[in-house]
């Protein structure tokens, strides 16, 4: 169903039953949408949880030179929002955000594997929902050692320490909302590009030793602030690199809006928004993986695969058993399908003159962050900093 064509929900319902019972003659399956979707409301939790599980492992097995991105298993987060009918149960259950008059949304963050192109996680959520917090829930199903890459609005203390804490580690985009102290002698050897997050509410907390990277690009200046101290472990040129890179997961989420035309839900009730926002991300994941996979069987970059193309090799696959074909041209139509996914690659051509867009009325003109706040700490706390690193090295010889 994530993959059709179909305008209406019970249109790819059917599309999508007709398939499966061309391929599987054998499968019982309901004859309603409103059967299905009960069903799905009773075992998706369950179902999510394997599916993910099963995807990574077929990544892992599908990609294995490229689970990692130089030194690092590197992922990017971010969230987007999805639109929902209007109606009095969305309004009421999903709740409105973004722009003003803004209609029922379901809010969604995703995390990206920078080295397949493909998800790693996803976490859904009413329209008013919080991009940390979804990032909290998935940190600990990441592999230990991870590097997690996003923008300005996921820089918090609690969810930068949850991440340290857990021995994963961070490269995020940070704004003016942000206050930086220097020189407050909680670590012994301070050095340049040594900063400190160390909220007011949380004083009675260690404070955050990080790093502070500041890159050019043209007239801009961009600040990334990471828990990898040492240079030699990601120098500025990979932190370059790394940020440049997850614009990959803006792409994803273009994919799923305009290439799959799931910009908008369709489903009336918000547990069957939640639902279907998330099923359609399981869909491009499989997609992706499906034709990922032929990739690199001919030794083709993953990054270089075309969600466009494979949609278009899956439905004409889908259109072509649902219409009757006989058994003897399903094993032709299922090697035209591979054949489709491994060509499935970007087109290789290079632009001669600027991209001239029109100019969208609701485009996104968003002012870019500006740069912390940075001040040298005080003496009240630098010694209050000191007297929380001797008690911490206390507990630590006790425990």
């Amino acid at each position: 169903m994530a993959w059709d064509e179909g305008q209406t929900l019970s249109a790819r319902w059917e599309h999508a039953k007709d398939a499966a019972l061309a391929w599987h003659p054998c499968w019982k399956l309901g004859s309603s949408y409103s059967g299905f979707t009960e069903a799905l409301l009773r075992s998706s939790d369950a179902l999510f949880v394997a599916l993910k599980a099963r995807f990574r492992r077929r990544m892992r097995q599908l990609a294995p030179r490229h689970t990692h991105t130089w030194r690092w298993r590197a992922f990017a987060a971010d969230g987007t929002r999805f639109e929902a009918p209007h109606g009095e149960a969305n309004e009421t259950g999903l709740g409105c955000a973004g722009r003003e008059k803004t209609g029922p949304q379901v809010f969604v963050t995703t995390l990206w594997h920078m080295g397949t192109g493909l998800p790693w996680d996803f976490c859904a959520g009413p329209g008013t929902d919080s991009e940390r917090r979804h990032l909290e829930g998935m940190v600990d199903d990441l592999p230990e050692g991870s590097l997690l890459v996003a923008d300005a609005g996921f820089v918090g203390y609690e969810l930068c320490r949850k991440i340290h804490n857990s021995g994963r580690f961070f490269l995020f985009r940070v704004g003016s909302n942000i206050t930086l102290l220097k020189e407050l002698g909680y670590e012994y050897q301070e050095h340049d590009g040594l900063v400190y997050l160390w909220p007011q509410k949380h004083r009675d907390e260690a404070p955050l030793v990080l790093r502070l990277i500041q890159l050019t690009r043209g007239r801009q200046t961009i600040y990334l602030l990471t828990n990898v101290l040492d240079p030699q472990e990601l120098s500025e040129k990979e932190a370059r690199l790394l940020y440049e890179m997850r614009w990959g997961i803006e792409v994803f989420y273009r994919s799923a809006k305009q290439t799959l035309e799931r910009r908008r839900l369709a489903s009336r009730t918000p547990a069957t928004c939640l639902l279907e926002a998330q099923w359609t991300l399981l869909g491009i994941w499989l997609l992706g993986l499906l034709t990922v996979g032929r990739l690199v069987e001919q030794g083709i970059d993953p990054l270089e695969v075309s969600i466009a193309k494979a949609r278009d090799a899956v439905r004409r696959a889908m259109r072509g058993a649902a219409s009757g074909r006989r058994q003897s041209r399903r094993r032709t139509k299922h090697q035209s399908l591979r054949r489709e996914l491994a060509a499935a690659i970007k087109d290789r051509y290079h632009r001669r003159h600027p991209k001239h867009a029109r100019n969208y009325p609701r485009k996104k003109r968003e002012q870019p962050p500006g740069p912390p706040k940075i001040r040298l700490a005080t003496l009240q706390e630098q010694s209050l900093a000191k007297q929380l690193r001797e008690e911490n090295r206390l507990n630590r010889r006790t425990a």
